[in-house]
């Protein structure tokens, strides 16, 4: 991922290149042309194409806080993906998800701590998303998305602990009661953010998805927000 000015974003109904690299819709599917080099510590090229099959783009939006500064949009919770880059080993098929937050206010501005997860099951998939807000309200919410039918939302399963990642950075998931999650493989960790592979029990269904935790009091941190530009380098003055 690289950081880079308005001089290198063009956008239409659907398409979009950020510099080098593309997404447009082709079909019913969702083509991500990626153009890249990697950060430090592996400086290299990342070159190839991400292809997300969309059987169902759905309408929801969930506001994260009262105002709807705050939007989640899940298009795609359940698809399937195939992932084909330039490199051997990096090539391979399975399910996947497309969705993005929006908004009008820095995330640190509202929030303290979040989690969030997808989880894939037989019927479809399940997300939660828990949020601490600054004010000191709080946000839960726990969305059904089934192959056929609508949008549903249920009650929050239960909350559990898990183990703290390499930084020390809290980490609670749902599941059934009497259960507990458990972390399969840590996809990236950072001094306040950690994602991770995780695996899980709702409603009697083992399941492994994807889940993040994000905390923004350690994000705000003057000390820390430098360092990102070490892990997402600038490019602000890319011209197409």
């Amino acid at each position: 991922m690289t950081d880079r000015g308005r001089s290198a974003l063009r956008l239409t109904s659907t398409t979009m290149n950020v510099g080098p690299s593309a997404l447009y819709w082709s079909n019913g599917r969702l083509e991500i042309d990626i153009n890249e080099m990697g950060a430090l510590p592996i400086v290299a090229p990342v070159r190839g194409r991400v292809t997300l099959h969309a059987p169902q783009v759905t309408g929801v939006e969930l506001p994260l806080t009262p105002d709807g500064a705050h939007i989640w949009r899940p298009f795609a919770p359940t698809a399937r993906i195939d992932v084909d880059l330039e490199k051997r080993g990096w090539s391979w098929s399975g399910h996947g998800y497309f969705d993005a937050n929006f908004g009008t206010r820095a995330l640190e501005e509202d929030f303290a701590y979040w989690t969030w997860g997808r989880f894939p099951t037989k019927d479809g998939s399940t997300c939660f998303y828990d949020a601490e807000r600054l004010n000191g309200t709080r946000l839960s919410r726990a969305i059904v998305f089934p192959h056929n039918g609508p949008p549903r939302e249920v009650p929050p399963f239960a909350q559990t602990h898990m183990p703290r990642n390499l930084w020390a950075v809290r980490r609670d998931a749902r599941a059934d009661a009497g259960t507990q999650p458990r972390v399969v493989m840590n996809m990236l960790e950072a001094p306040f953010y950690s994602r991770a592979m995780v695996e899980t029990q709702l409603d009697g269904e083992p399941t492994l998805g994807v889940y993040e935790a994000l905390d923004l009091r350690r994000f705000r941190s003057p000390w820390l927000k430098p360092m990102l530009a070490v892990r997402v380098p600038r490019r602000a003055r890319w011209h197409f």
